[in-house]
């Protein structure tokens, strides 16, 4: 589904042993979307307050809520801060950007959690901003 990487390379899969590619993407395209998402990251980053992420924690922390009771914590963490946002930014960019700055916290906080807030930031961003992220890709 053209995967977007972390790690700047392309994703791909095997298929009868062979690594297969998934198909190209525009490389100038991801960067510059990449850019305007961390300059507008940096811009959210003074707004979330510490209770936020300490509160994200507990529930990450918490090994009895299910993976849609911790998805529902996140977007509702999200959803939030989203309501604080100034109007002239586009609401599921926020909330994107909103959704990575919150994992990168709670990861930096307590970094055994990072598979677990990970797993749960892109099905969060699966269910709530897939149709957003195509678009803005394409």
């Amino acid at each position: 589904d053209g995967e977007l990487q972390t790690d700047g390379n392309r994703s791909g899969h095997l298929q009868n042993g062979e690594l297969v590619f998934d198909p190209e993407v525009n490389e100038d395209v991801v960067r510059t979307i990449a850019a305007q998402l961390a300059e507008i990251g940096d811009q959210l980053d003074k707004e979330i307050k510490a209770k936020v992420v300490n509160d994200l924690v507990q529930h990450f922390l918490n090994e009895n809520l299910s993976r849609e009771e911790i998805t529902r914590c996140l977007s509702q963490a999200v959803e939030g801060l989203a309501r604080a946002i100034p109007s002239d930014l586009e609401q599921e960019k926020a909330m994107l950007v909103l959704a990575m700055l919150l994992t990168k916290k709670v990861a930096n906080r307590v970094p055994s959690l990072l598979q677990r807030v990970f797993s749960t930031t892109v099905n969060y961003i699966s269910q709530h901003l897939h149709n957003y992220i195509v678009r803005m890709v394409s």
